[in-house]
């Protein structure tokens, strides 16, 4: 029989939460507080130590009724904080009572404890196998006078170190209106902490960000309708001296595609609140009498040893128990993408020649992009029209598609769903499909507009359209991209005060809406995609194992971007593809053994008219993918470890090792050259101490902390932008 996981101590009213790993501790404090006592390395037992001192605090409001003016929900640090409360952080809540207050005084009523962990129903959410794997806490909050309910949910993992944290409303009252509701919140005592964040624009996403935290509210959010390329909904709270491999490291993600907000708040005490979870701008939710409302979940690990421990914790809770996909653990297929072979000016004769030169490249899929579909030879036109474009393809698609099959590769398809055209079929029958706000002129983007994906007419629409084309043709791949973010915010089928709930309803339409296609068609690998990494998030990986990780493929910038991405997400759910020089977006001229090698980091691809390369490039690309059939095993399901940032030096380094430390793939790249370079090495991890590694290059033989602890030097670069893979088996 294995343990619990989760303990409650009557006496002094503590719930703990461990495993071998971390322990997270919870009080009940007066007036029916929840407090926050500990989040950290795992402690075995706990002697109510931390129990909050008692101090007057001038303008720090007490308890109802209350003549004890040493204790203020003000100054205690808290697990769930409301408005209304006499605290005056940013709280956690906001309800719009009946009467038009947000009082709200949320007090403990008890708990429930669940073996495993319990669906979040329309919301992606991490998962177990069986039931002895988690244990799940629900500690039950109430308002008395509005008769609304908080369930606070915990699931801790017994294998991970991981909690899995998200809120759920019961209005047993009156109509009410949530204005605001994190899906978690966390205070910290005497913690100097910086914040890491994953900044970024089209084209450049996911840069590593650190800053100190002064006192105020610190807020890292999006507003455009999805997860977006501007901020990623993830946070890191770190010690000033925490690197790559030491110091404590607290990583939050949010399991989300929309809006989202990630509140710092460092008060006058030097106490630090997190709040996360959907962001209130523009939102406000109607709870009628029964309703209730489930918030997203939050993925929270802690390290003492670093980022790399971090990351690897979130890459194997993923890559286990997010991601549901049958292909999350097999290894990803090497594909060509027409796209900035062709844009638009394809047909079905101008397609085959790539095809046949990929077949003797040894890639091993097509995927046709933008242009196959309605009348779309530009990108005016179209959206909505999920038909063939007969033009292009005058015996329709599936003759093309068998005969891309009948050369040994799989077919993939790129779909738009989410949008509609003015100049579509879609748009002339169902103009109220277009989201709008009555009496006013939509805005576009890239001559493109929204679905109204709230709506499950619209969903049902869609969903029929891509239906008939998936049965009809045997497609094995679908890249699911969406080129811009939501605009004229609403929803035709709901009345004026619900129109705060478009954002979240239309995040629940997408999932909705890629959910049934998951369902019906399991043996499809869905490649998700917004204009490159505007949707690389924990929500859409849970429907989509891989993520076009930018729309900016040179490899310089790659480094940056996949780096940043690394510190939350796994590689197997980064595609790198190897793009033309000089690259597109950039004008930069790379070698093509780099943009190699900075593609191998993810899921290797080719962005290039593969019939128009030199025969060097062309034995480049087949050297490269021989090399990667090799490895990909490895490189794409290994522990990963970053050595250098591109972002610190003028070097980026990372490496993979198989689970049984018998092999490593060790990559770096230089970026600029000099005349009189300095000397640097690499000093490789993760590799056993006690075993000798060779290198497969040049049959050189080293000892595990050889390696790990005095390195390698480096090459004498000679020229900008070179790279080296190294790669080490273990030997007897």
């Amino acid at each position: 029989m294995k343990r619990d996981l989760i303990s409650f101590d009557q006496e002094n009213q503590v719930f703990h939460l461990s495993n071998s790993q971390i322990s997270y501790l919870i009080g009940v404090e007066d007036g029916g507080s929840l407090s926050h006592l500990y989040f950290g390395k795992k402690v075995s037992s706990y002697h109510n130590q931390l129990k909050f001192p008692r101090l007057d605090r001038g303008f720090s409001g007490n308890l109802p009724g209350s003549l004890e003016r040493r204790f203020s929900r003000d100054t205690l640090p808290k697990e769930y904080s409301s408005s209304g409360e006499m605290d005056y952080h940013s709280p956690a809540t906001i309800i719009r009572n009946p009467d038009g207050s947000n009082a709200l005084f949320l007090t403990y009523q008890g708990y429930e404890l669940i073996a495993g962990k319990p669906d979040l129903n329309v919301l992606p959410h991490t998962w177990v196998e069986n039931p002895d794997e988690a244990q799940t806490l629900i500690i039950k909050l109430a308002d008395q006078d509005s008769k609304l309910e908080y369930d606070l949910i915990y699931t801790i993992y017994r294998d991970y170190p991981i909690i899995a944290r998200s809120v759920k409303v019961i209005n047993k009252g009156e109509s009410a209106y949530l204005e605001k509701i994190a899906s978690m919140q966390l205070d910290f005592v005497d913690k100097n902490f910086e914040t890491i964040t994953l900044p970024g624009a089209h084209a450049n996403e996911r840069h590593l960000e650190r800053s100190k935290i002064a006192q105020g509210i610190h807020n890292f959010a999006s507003n455009r309708g999805t997860s977006s390329h501007q901020m990623n909904p993830f946070l890191a709270l770190v010690d000033p001296d925490t690197n790559e491999f030491s110091g404590d490291a607290y990583g939050f993600a949010l399991v989300y595609s929309g809006n989202h907000k990630f509140e710092v708040e460092r008060d006058q005490f030097n106490q630090i609140r997190l709040n996360i979870g959907i962001n209130d701008y523009n939102f406000k939710w109607k709870l009628d009498h029964g309703d209730q409302f489930q918030t997203p979940e939050v993925l929270m690990t802690y390290s003492n040893c670093g980022l790399n421990q971090m990351s690897q914790a979130f890459h194997e809770i993923v890559s286990r128990r997010l991601i549901r996909s049958k292909f999350k653990d097999e290894v990803r297929p090497i594909v060509v993408n027409n796209w900035e072979a062709t844009y638009f000016d394809f047909d079905e004769d101008k397609l085959k020649p790539i095809v046949d030169k990929a077949k003797e490249l040894g890639v091993e899929m097509f995927v046709l992009d933008d242009g196959w579909f309605g009348h779309r030879d530009d990108d005016n036109s179209s959206l909505g029209d999920w038909q063939v474009y007969y033009n292009k393809f005058p015996k329709g698609l599936g003759n093309f598609i068998d005969y891309v099959h009948n050369q040994g590769l799989k077919f993939g398809l790129w779909f738009e769903p989410e949008m509609i055209s003015i100049d579509s079929k879609l748009y002339q029958d169902h103009p109220d499909f277009l989201m709008h706000v009555p009496g006013r002129r939509p805005s576009p983007s890239r001559n493109q507009y929204l679905l109204d994906l709230g709506r499950k007419e619209v969903r049902d629409n869609i969903f029929n359209q891509i239906d008939k084309l998936l049965s009809e043709n045997k497609i094995d791949y679908i890249k699911w991209d969406m080129n811009r973010h939501l605009s004229d915010i609403y929803e035709a089928d709901l009345p004026a005060d619900q129109q705060g709930e478009v954002y979240h309803r239309y995040c629940l339409g997408f999932y909705d809406l890629i959910n049934r296609i998951v369902n019906k068609y399991p043996d499809i690998l869905i490649e998700g995609c917004s204009g490159g990494g505007g949707r690389f998030d924990l929500g859409a990986a849970y429907y989509t194992p891989q993520i076009w990780t930018s729309d900016n493929t040179d490899a310089i910038a790659r480094c940056v971007i996949q780096y940043g991405t690394s510190l939350v997400y796994p590689q197997a759910m980064m595609t790198s593809h190897v793009s033309v020089s000089p690259n597109e977006q950039l004008g930069r001229i790379t070698p093509f053994n780099t943009r190699g090698i900075v593609a191998m980091w993810g899921n290797l691809g080719y962005e290039l008219e593969l019939t128009k390369l030199s025969v060097e490039d062309q034995q480049a690309v087949k050297e490269q993918i021989q090399k990667y059939k090799k490895i990909r095993e490895l490189t794409q399901y290994g522990k990963l470890y970053r050595l250098k940032s591109p972002m610190d030096s003028n070097q980026a380094a990372w490496m993979v090792v198989s689970s049984n430390q018998e092999e490593a793939i060790v990559s770096v790249v230089n970026i600029l050259a000099y005349a009189q370079p300095y000397l640097t090495k690499v000093k490789l991890a993760g590799l056993d101490p006690n075993k000798k590694y060779q290198d497969l290059d040049n049959n050189q033989v080293y000892g595990g902390d050889e390696l790990m602890n005095m390195g390698l030097y480096e090459p004498a670069w000679h020229g900008d932008f070179q790279a080296k893979m190294y790669h080490f088996k273990a030997v007897e």
